[in-house]
């Protein structure tokens, strides 16, 4: 198996980067996990058709991360939590 290349947008990378480390503990196991298996998220439709939604626990609140992939590249395009998630994506 090839070698998985993670890029992550600006967007992502800022709010990553206001995240607390025990946050970024579980967002860096979500992206492990959408890395081996980039079919765990929700596919989107109309407006965000391509775009894939996984939804994972981060201390005890919902977060959600929107990802794009082929074979060989996952994009990480936005993470936070539910309110106002959508309309940043679009």
């Amino acid at each position: 198996m090839a070698d998985i290349e993670v890029r992550q947008s600006n967007a992502f990378m800022r709010a990553y980067k206001k995240l607390h480390n025990n946050q970024k503990d579980a967002v860096d196991q979500a992206v492990a996990d959408i890395v081996l298996d980039p079919r765990l998220g929700t596919a989107k439709k109309g407006d965000l058709q391509g775009v894939y939604v996984y939804k994972f626990e981060c201390v005890k609140q919902r977060f959600l991360l929107a990802y794009e992939y082929d074979s060989i590249t996952r994009v990480l395009l936005l993470l936070g939590s539910h309110e106002n998630f959508y309309r940043k994506l679009k």
